[in-house]
This record gives C-alpha cells, sequence and structure tokens, in this order.
C-alpha cells in the first residue's frame, strides 16, 4: 500500500536517535542493571498537592469536552506568570493551551510556515524539530554553535543564514541537549535581525525554570517582537510533569486564533482535570518545585566535577536545563559508537550527539535523570569505558 510523502518528512536521524533508548529499555525488561540517562524525563514525583487537585477535579465530574483553547483559568495564571517573569504584557487571549511543548511546537510550525519555507534552527537542536518542520513541508537551515563559545549561538552566524526564503527563526534557551542559554546582548542582536528581516520568532522556553547560572530572558518582551515571537513552554520539566501533557503558546491574538481552528481540527483540547491541576500548579509556590531545581544543579555540578578527572572525556559545563554534553573524541570512538559500547558493556544509556547535529558530533548526552548516587555510579561507568577505549587505542 502507499503512503503519503509526509510518513517520510517526519522520519530521519531525529526519529532514529531513539533506539538506543529502546534499547535500553529491552535490557532492562531482561533483567540487565541498565542506567537509563537517555531521556529527558524527571525522575522526581509529581509534587502531591497537584496530584490531589487532579483527582479533585475527577471527583467533582470534570470529565467532559473542555474549552479548546484552554480553561479561562489556566490561561490567565500562564499569562500571569510569564508577566511576572519576562515584562510582557500579555493576558488570557495570548494562550493556547496544548497536551505538551511537543504539540505547541508543532502546531505553531502548521500555522506559521508553508512548503518551501526556511526556518532557522540554532543546531544542536531538540531532535525532533526536524519532523516539526518536514511535516509542513519546510526546510530547516541549522546555524552551527561551536563547543568553545559554549554552544551559544552567533547572532552574525544567524544573519549569514537569512535568505529571501526565511519565515521564522527557533531558538531554544536554555538549550537542549547543551544547556547553552542566551544572554541580552544576544536576543538584542537577534531581536535586530527579526524585525529587521520581518521573520517569526518561535522561543523553545521549556527549560527557563531550570537555569542555574545567569538570568532567563523571554524574547518576546523585547521592543518590537511581541506581534512577531510564539513562547513555547510547559510544566513537564519544572514540575515533573511530562506524563501530564500540559504545554501552552504565548503569542499575538491573529496566532491564537489560527491555533483554536488547528486544535478544533486535532485535538480538542485538553482534559479539566489535567488542566485544574495544572492551574493549581502555577498559582501556588510549591517548595517541591524549589528542591528539584537545587536537585538538578547539584547533579550538574557532580557529573562535571567527575568527569573533569577522566581521561578522554571532557564535560562542557551547561548554564541549565538537566543535561550534560561530554566531548568523547579523545577516545577514538565516534559517540554512537561509545554510547552503544557504554550501554552493552558498562549499563547506561545515553544519546549520542550526532542525533542533534553536526556540531556535537564526538559528544554523548547525559541525562541528570537519576539520584546522585547513580550517576556517581554512571560517571565512573562512564570512565571506565573511556578507559577502556583508551587502552585499545594505544594497543
Amino acid at each position: 500500500m502507499r503512503y503519503s510523502a509526509l510518513t517520510q518528512r517526519i522520519a530521519g536521524d531525529g526519529a532514529a536517535a531513539w533506539q538506543i533508548h529502546d534499547r535500553a529499555l529491552a535490557l532492562r525488561e531482561q533483567g540487565v542493571d541498565v542506567l537509563l540517562l537517555s531521556i529527558g524525563d524527571p525522575d522526581f514525583d509529581t509534587p502531591q498537592p497537584i496530584v490531589r487537585a487532579a483527582i479533585d477535579s475527577l471527583l467533582a465530574g470534570d470529565t467532559h469536552y473542555p474549552a479548546v483553547r484552554g480553561s479561562q483559568g489556566l490561561r490567565d495564571s500562564v499569562a500571569r506568570r510569564h508577566r511576572q517573569r519576562s515584562g510582557q504584557a500579555v493576558g488570557g487571549d495570548n494562550v493556547i493551551v496544548f497536551p505538551g511543548a511537543q504539540c505547541a511546537v508543532y502546531s505553531v510550525a502548521q500555522c506559521l510556515l508553508d512548503p518551501g519555507d526556511e526556518v532557522i534552527v540554532a543546531e544542536p537542536m531538540y531532535v525532533t524539530y526536524e519532523g516539526v518542520f518536514g511535516a509542513c513541508g519546510a526546510k530547516v537551515v541549522p546555524v552551527a554553535v561551536r563547543s568553545q563559545n559554549g554552544f551559544r549561538v552567533d547572532p552574525a552566524d544567524v544573519a549569514a543564514a537569512i535568505t529571501p526564503k526565511t519565515r521564522a527563526i527557533l531558538l531554544n534557551s536554555p538549550n537542549n541537549p547543551s544547556g547553552a542559554s542566551l544572554p541580552l546582548a544576544t536576543w538584542k542582536a537577534l531581536v535586530s535581525l527579526c524585525v529587521r528581516h520581518d521573520l517569526w520568532l518561535i522561543s523553545d522556553e521549556v527549560y527557563s525554570d531550570l537555569l542555574y547560572e545567569g538570568e532567563h530572558i523571554s524574547p518576546a518582551s523585547l521592543p518590537g517582537m511581541a506581534e512577531r515571537t510564539a513562547t513555547i513552554n510547559s510544566l513537564s520539566k519544572s514540575h515533573a510533569m511530562s506524563g501530564w501533557r500540559v504545554g501552552w503558546v504565548i503569542g499575538p491574538e491573529s496566532l491564537c486564533e489560527h491555533l483554536v481552528n488547528l486544535s478544533l481540527c486535532m485535538l480538542f483540547g485538553i482534559p479539566d482535570f489535567v488542566q485544574n491541576a495544572a492551574q493549581l500548579a502555577l498559582e501556588q509556590d510549591l517548595p517541591e518545585v524549589a528542591l528539584m531545581r537545587e536537585e538538578y544543579r547539584q547533579r550538574r555540578d557532580l557529573v562535571c566535577a567527575s568527569l573533569e578527572q577522566c581521561p578522554g572525556i571532557h564535560a562542557v559545563r551547561p548554564d541549565g536545563g538537566m543535561f550534560v554534553m561530554a566531548d568523547v573524541r579523545q577516545t577514538g570512538l565516534s559517540a554512537q559508537h561509545f554510547a552503544e559500547r557504554l550501554l552493552e558493556d558498562y549499563g547506561v544509556s545515553v544519546l549520542a550527539g550526532e542525533a542533534f547535529g553536526p556540531s556535537v558530533a564526538g559528544h554523548i548526552r547525559i541525562g541528570l535523570v537519576v539520584d546522585q548516587q547513580k550517576l556517581a555510579d554512571a560517571c565512573r561507568r562512564i570512565a571506565l569505558c573511556a578507559t577502556d577505549a583508551l587502552e585499545a587505542r594505544r594497543a
């Protein structure tokens, strides 16, 4: 039977990146001791007040069709939180709720891009961006960053990539996988490019609550950007709610109307009991959230300190996020080969950097998604893998 051309556009390296993770899950099911560091799924439980809010909502009968754009209460809470953190003047009419940030990015791309349009994306990039833009027939134009620059994008490189076909720029700060965040001066230069060339900016800010150094800048708050920026965020990382599927888009009202129409024919909203729990998460200052953030910071420091002593490996200290990129090129192995050997022989699952783009070839992405004792064990096993590779290379 015949399949559409779409099936080819949404496949590729991004979709294949998860094969090593799937292999790790299979080994676990066979009883193998595997430390799973290959996916950004928080190991914390969702804070109990959020869980209780969902249960109470279910018991109250909130199980019917939801408002397609999201409940007024949740949208107002998202807008209030964004105003407080960014200074941008937004209200509930500037917010559309989606089942996760992944769906939000996909929906924005569908509403902004036509086949043949170009979208500039800082690379390394999250593995699903390729498929998201491929689904609408747009061309991804990667702009490589450099590890010696802390994986931060250079506005001059972005400027050089702009063509008459450029329609949008997507930036993810703090970045997945690198954890790099962009300072105000960089944002101002990028904003100038967007205004000068009449470009949309898609700002993926999912890791904004997990920033350990510097200040998070939401570019939609800068002059001239509110009407041309789609800000993406969610509760998956900040509140350990990855399985709840709660995300949103903040943008101009005209974009939001188009997003509602798309949601009508694709999603029809997310359950009210999930939205009620999400609203509580945004409105209450839960101590568990601050504790999780501090724990991630300590895990980052532990991994960077541990790998600093490891021959053949160099960890690039991230500003934020829940991953550490480690350069393994001195071992003589490609990142994919190193990751495969690390899983099969040492029981640690990580992703190879090539899945995120050529600029992180030779790097592995280590998820900070287990407790510190297990992370220390994982670092020990990574060091063993590197040491054995170096000895084999010398032999």
